[in-house]
């Protein structure tokens, strides 16, 4: 999981927009542009036959008057629903200017210091280290790697290939980040 980079210039600080019983069609739209169509926790694309919910990260402040857009992302719904019931505090933020030094990639799992509670609560949250999405991160990393090998081209360029011709093949953000030492959040375009 990589951090989420909120901007205060966001259409839904600009124009004021809340969280409604109802319809939230346009905040779930300006919210997936912001995150480039990638879920928010799962880190995988999100395409036109992909259910998807805005998220409130502390399901506590819904429909409250301190539920805001620091709180609101979208991620997949199926990744949304398996998110434990029970909220943790203390809890790292997913935009935390600290979060990826925090939250340390290691070989397909996230670790965390042994006195970091915030992290390891985010973690256990989230189920980040759930077995199914390690070995699948794994395997993609993997496979990613002999791919590159055998076409015998840099990283970056492999990756920029993927983008510009099949963008929702791409998942895993962080991992690619790590694995790599590539910032692949910024060869992705922004959404128009």
């Amino acid at each position: 999981m990589k951090r989420i980079i909120k901007n205060s210039d966001s259409e839904v600080i600009l124009n004021d927009i809340k969280y409604k019983k109802g319809d939230n069609k346009k905040l779930a739209s300006i919210l997936l542009k912001e995150q480039k169509n990638f879920c928010a926790y799962t880190e995988e694309y999100i395409g036109i036959n992909d259910a998807a919910d805005i998220e409130h990260f502390n399901p506590n402040l819904k429909y409250l008057e301190t539920d805001s857009y620091q709180n609101w992302f979208v991620v997949k719904h199926k990744p949304n629903n398996l998110k434990r019931t029970n909220w943790i505090e203390p809890i790292l933020h997913p935009t935390s200017q600290d979060f990826e030094q925090r939250l340390i990639y290691f070989d397909g799992y996230f670790l965390h210091q042994p006195e970091d509670i915030e992290t390891k609560n985010l973690i256990d949250l989230l189920n980040l280290n759930n077995e199914i999405f390690v070995k699948n991160r794994k395997k993609y990393i993997e496979r990613r790697k002999e791919r590159i090998k055998e076409n015998n081209i840099p990283a970056k360029d492999y990756f920029q290939e993927k983008i510009d011709s099949e963008i929702d093949c791409i998942k895993y953000l962080r991992a690619i980040q790590e694995e790599f030492n590539i910032d692949i959040w910024d060869m992705i375009p922004e959404l128009k």
